[in-house]
């Protein structure tokens, strides 16, 4: 019951804020005609959104993803991409995060952020928001095939800290998914499909409590090109 309550108040908060933003006319609305009114209201594209790359990614791989957030309304200067350290550690790569976050909310003047990451995007995010309490500072997270339990083809790059700590059963995933899997009042969905191919099982993309999209065939890096998956992320975060 707690994740519907969440989401109720969730949709009440999006509609006072709707409301108050439109200004005397809609304060003077008439009971009657307020639920329309309130139903016609353009959908926020104000909120900043973060973008946590993959392993070896890079800002260069939200160019698609940041030309669909433009087409549906978000200024070029509400969208930023968080660059860390892929064969470094996760810990460390989430609390620059944490401190990214609070940076773009200096610039920008807004009390929350929506994060949308990809594949060990989703390790990096879920550190974030759970054990380093950052869902305070998140409206939303969208998790685009992220490695979220974990994928056992880590298992060919061992070497490195980061895909130690994103292999299942991890202690680092063990941190992120034992307990409550979406924290906070933060609204969390994902998306992942059969034919990822990267994240094994493709399934460990799903978080409890969140609402899970199954694409129907798209691969792992696919999604970062996949316009029809990131307008729905888009309109998500909106």
């Amino acid at each position: 019951m707690r994740r519907p309550l969440r989401r109720l108040l969730g949709v009440l908060a999006a509609c006072a804020i709707a409301l108050t933003v439109s200004g005397p006319a809609t304060a003077a609305t008439p009971a009657s005609t307020a639920g329309t009114a309130a139903e016609a209201a353009p959908m926020s594209t104000s909120t900043p959104v973060v973008f946590v790359h993959g392993y070896t990614g890079s800002a260069s791989n939200w160019t698609t993803a940041m030309s669909v957030f433009r087409a549906k309304g978000w200024s070029a200067d509400r969208l930023f991409a968080y660059e860390y350290n892929s064969y470094g550690n996760n810990v460390q790569n989430a609390q620059g995060l944490a401190s990214f976050v609070q940076n773009v909310k200096s610039r920008t003047g807004a009390s929350k952020v929506a994060i949308v990451n990809h594949s060990m995007g989703g390790l990096v995010s879920q550190y974030y928001l759970k054990v380093l309490g950052g869902h305070s500072n998140v409206s939303h997270l969208a998790s685009i095939a992220g490695a979220n339990h974990g994928t056992t083809y880590a298992g060919a790059c061992l070497v490195y800290v980061t895909c130690q700590q994103m292999y299942p059963g991890s202690s680092f995933i063990s941190q992120i998914t034992s307990g409550d899997e979406t924290p906070g009042t933060t609204e969390y969905a994902t998306w992942y499909s059969a034919c990822d191919g990267i994240i094994l099982p493709y399934t460990s993309t799903r978080l409890d409590g969140a609402d899970n999209n199954a694409v129907l065939c798209t691969t792992h890096i696919g999604f970062l090109a996949d316009t029809g998956v990131l307008g729905d992320i888009a309109d998500f975060v909106a």
